[in-house]
């Protein structure tokens, strides 16, 4: 026998520890070398852990939902074994009274009724008897969504009261991953679900609740005529996409002109470090980007020397990555100063919140046609109006003020960004 140890991947600095998700492999199975074997969540991103070897899955010491930290051993991997030869005791990574009953034809014989090791653990923390609920995984096997399903079935009236109750808490023990969710409260019409936040979900929260607990935020408004930033990109569209392959988008305009500003006011790109203020002499821009799992800001690293085209690609890169749930830690760590987008949910107005520790943030939204008036006379003109909130213990209003309109100058007149004025 070849043992290899699958741990989990080395996490950063900021990133104690994380969550086992589900496994997609089960002891006994054949496992490819790289074949993801499982999803690991972190408070910033979700991490794959690929097999390291190929083999047979012969134990998993940790279960779905375990809470590990870097470089911790969390399954084996035999690379002499054949599929199916695991022991029965490697079936329950978290052994319980009615786990390993089970787990145990696993060895040989018919599948159906077999419980999987999500599965078994939540039956024995639910006091369900071994063949209780029927199976509908692959050779009738019981799934953790099978038992999710018999414990949110309605049930007949039973002389202790507390059946119930261990019905609803066992979901949060079992830490379910969305879509699975807990089982819905019978309220009659008025139902409701309980599920725990995720790592992500939770470290979103707790940023934001720092942010406004430690910041003086302030927030200055603007508005911006989009006309010439259209007219820029109507003239240049189809050229700009069969030269570098991507659209030009208003996102890499209001990056620029972010950027431009900053370097007039660079206390905007500072950030708070104890009682000293940090300027920074390079320009990191989190895009903040909305996804399934939450709110996450990948980094545009030295944005003042990218082009248009760079911007454009590398945004269009983090969307399609934030959407997989494939943004690395190092994409996603740092930052001097954010943009959050709004517009493209059709929000018209919005007062955003610093990302810690840096000390400023620009929200833009939707372009609308609105009325405007130009040399007396009222015209209709795409409008959009930004929002900058700032730290106001370093950030003065007239530095905040001054920044924004720096920004709205830019984006009216954008051949200012080609020759730096």
């Amino acid at each position: 026998m070849a043992i290899v140890e699958v741990k989990v991947p080395q996490l950063s600095e900021s990133v104690a520890e994380a969550t086992l998700l589900q496994w997609k492999k089960k002891p006994g199975d054949a496992v490819a070398i790289d074949e993801i074997l499982i999803e690991i969540e972190t408070d910033k991103v979700v991490l794959e852990v690929p097999a390291p070897a190929a083999g047979v899955l012969a134990e998993l010491v940790e279960a779905d939902g375990a809470t590990v930290g870097s470089d911790q051993l969390i399954a084996k991997i035999d690379t002499e074994a054949k599929a199916g030869a695991a022991a029965p005791a490697a079936a329950a990574p978290a052994p319980t009274a009615a786990a390993p009953a089970a787990a145990a034809p696993a060895a040989g014989g018919s599948k159906a009724g077999v419980a999987m090791p999500a599965a078994a653990k939540l039956m024995a923390d639910n006091n369900l008897a071994t063949g209780s609920v029927p199976g509908t995984g692959k050779d009738g096997r019981v799934t953790k969504g099978d038992v999710l399903g018999a414990l949110a079935a309605p049930k007949p009236a039973a002389p202790k009261p507390a059946a119930p109750v261990a019905a609803l808490a066992a979901p949060a023990v079992a830490r379910p991953l969305p879509p699975v969710a807990a089982p819905a409260v019978n309220l009659g019409e008025r139902p409701e679900q309980r599920v725990p936040m995720s790592r992500l979900r939770a470290r979103v929260a707790e940023r934001l609740l720092q942010s406004q607990a430690t910041n003086a935020i302030l927030t200055t408004f603007n508005e911006v005529n989009m006309a010439p930033v259209m007219e820029m990109r109507k003239r240049f569209q189809e050229r700009f996409e069969k030269e570098h392959g991507v659209k030009i988008g208003f996102m890499s305009f209001f990056v620029k002109a972010a950027v431009a500003a900053l370097k007039k006011y660079p206390v905007l790109n500072a950030s708070v470090d104890g009682s000293d203020i940090v300027y920074h002499g390079f320009f990191d821009i989190g895009i903040a980007v909305g996804t399934p799992r939450g709110l996450v800001v990948p980094i545009l690293r030295n944005a003042d020397q990218m082009s248009f085209a760079d911007i454009e690609k590398k945004i269009a890169e983090y969307g399609a990555k934030a959407r997989d749930g494939k943004l690395s830690l190092e994409e996603l760590s740092g930052g001097t100063f954010s943009i959050s987008n709004g517009g493209v949910f059709g929000s018209m107005l919005s007062t955003p919140i610093i990302n810690p520790p840096q000390s400023a943030i620009l929200g833009v939204h939707a372009t609308k046609d609105r009325a405007a008036v130009e040399n007396g006379q009222i015209v209709i003109r795409p409008m959009n109006y930004l929002a900058m909130s700032y730290d106001h213990r370093i950030i003065d209003g007239r530095e905040a003020v001054l920044g924004l309109v720096a920004m709205k100058e830019a984006l009216e007149d954008p051949a200012r960004l080609l020759f730096d004025i």
